[in-house]
């Protein structure tokens, strides 16, 4: 992963989570000129300091080597509408009780699942367009 893909990744977690770079900061015993950088693509950061952004964002550091796949396409930042999306009420009920009924990190694969379809979009989506998207995820989590 390159450092502005890191960058990206550390500032669409955060957003998602509803955090401010100070709160992370904190939780990660970092500096927030430092974190800003990270997420601006600038920055060497050490595998200790990635590891505590990790602690503090609620995930876990993981290294791991691999062959290059060709036309693998990195996992993208979330789009600005759903993160504005994901500070609603709505979404913050909605998540909680998938968790709740047992679906482990349900914001974050409920904000990526969502990402993933607007991807198939020829246009922007609209808040109309998150609900619709957030009511189909939670009338397929339901028990049948």
């Amino acid at each position: 992963m390159e450092i502005d893909e890191l960058g990206r990744e550390l500032r669409s977690r955060r957003a998602a989570a509803g955090r401010t770079i100070a709160s992370v900061a904190a939780d990660a015993g970092l500096s927030v000129p430092y974190i800003a950088n990270l997420e601006n693509g600038r920055g060497n950061p050490t595998l200790a300091a990635l590891a505590a952004l990790g602690r503090a964002l609620g995930a876990d550091l993981r290294i791991e080597l691999q062959d290059a796949e060709p036309g693998r396409d990195p996992e993208s930042p979330l789009p600005p509408s759903l993160i504005a999306f994901a500070r609603t009420a709505r979404f913050a009920t909605e998540a909680a009780t998938l968790e709740d009924s047992g679906t482990p990190g349900a914001r974050r694969r409920l904000l990526r699942a969502m990402a993933a379809m607007a991807a198939v979009s020829p246009r922007p989506l609209t808040d109309l367009d998150w609900h619709r998207l957030l009511d189909a995820a939670v009338l397929i989590s339901r028990p049948a």
